[in-house]
């Protein structure tokens, strides 16, 4: 039976992480889960040249470029950083593939890949969180989405970084074979077929910033160290001797943004430390942040970081 022809372009050095995902998902014999499994080919611009890859390997992939022209399914990897050039005749390659009806994925950085081949013009995408502002700032007709564990556009489908590639693979077995293979071929990777939440969960917290010594940065430090009281715009204005019409003015112009905006950002830092590094009851991290409550807490937690107070708590320190 017709098998799913999946192609691979390996990349001038490729972390290899991001590399060896599709070949673990696609070019496993799975023939047990299904006759119509895939069909897994590596590709180079050049056949046969061996192509160093990020940690010092070399790897030589048996077939060029022209694979690409059978696949239904092209997967570009992740490259070695946003600035890498990708040679002109992938990019000829990938879209020419894409025009006639080839899905067209993308693991973390491999996003340049395709933006640089402007198949992600006017698209919403993912990629790693780290490289979600320079994709945005070299490819301005992308719309880039930093939270997105992965996004299916249909012909289009990107997602984040190494770990997120898994994510978006058992997407596409799912897509293609049902949810009951995709959680099978999970089980035999040993991870969960689908995640909880977004990047946001594993992206740094935002430090606990003030006004960097500047304009209101007393005010800011004051407000820090009191995250737990309840703190409200009047009474943050008269700490820094100003109406609070003035403040809030003063505040937007250094500050770019609300003052309770400011506030609840700092809050969800606070929660996020404590959930890291500490056993607190989540009422309790509720309260030393601001939040008074668990249920508050709860609510504002999961629109900021896409997953529940709980959930972020074990990503972080496991069920015990």
């Amino acid at each position: 039976m017709a098998r799913i022809r999946v192609v691979v372009p390996v990349l001038d050095e490729c972390p290899l992480f991001e590399l060896a995902v599709p070949c673990e998902v696609f070019g496993r014999d799975r023939g047990d889960l299904s006759p119509e499994w895939y069909e897994l080919t590596l590709c180079q611009s050049a056949a046969g040249e061996q192509k160093s890859l990020a940690g010092g390997l070399w790897l030589r992939a048996s077939r060029g470029l022209d694979a690409i022209a059978r696949a239904d399914l092209v997967v570009v990897p992740a490259c070695i950083d946003g600035g890498y050039e990708p040679p002109e005749a992938l990019l000829t390659a990938l879209v020419e593939a894409h025009a006639r009806g080839a899905r067209i994925a993308s693991l973390c950085s491999g996003a340049f890949v395709l933006a640089a081949a402007g198949l992600l013009d006017g698209r919403e995408v993912a990629t790693h969180w780290m490289h979600a502002d320079e994709l945005r700032q070299r490819y301005p007709k992308v719309t880039v989405n930093p939270r997105a564990l992965y996004i299916d556009d249909g012909d289009i489908l990107t997602s984040a970084g190494t770990a997120a590639g898994i994510d978006l693979c058992l997407h596409i077995v799912r897509n293609d074979f049902g949810a009951a293979v995709a959680a099978e071929v999970g089980r035999r990777m040993v991870i969960a077929p689908q995640r909880e939440g977004d990047q946001t969960q594993y992206a740094s917290p935002a430090p606990l910033a003030s006004g960097g010594g500047q304009g209101l940065a007393q005010v800011l430090d004051w407000a820090l160290e009191r995250l737990h009281e309840p703190l409200t715009v009047p009474r943050l204005a008269a700490r820094a001797g100003m109406s609070t019409r003035h403040f809030v003015r003063r505040f937007h112009q250094e500050m770019g943004l609300p003052p309770i905006r400011w506030l609840t950002q700092q809050r969800i830092a606070r929660a996020r430390e404590l959930l890291e590094t500490t056993r607190l009851p989540v009422d309790a991290v509720a309260e030393r942040s601001g939040f008074g409550t668990g249920g508050g807490m709860r609510q504002h937690f999961t629109r900021a970081v896409g997953t529940t107070p709980s959930a972020y708590r074990r990503t972080y320190q496991g069920s015990h």
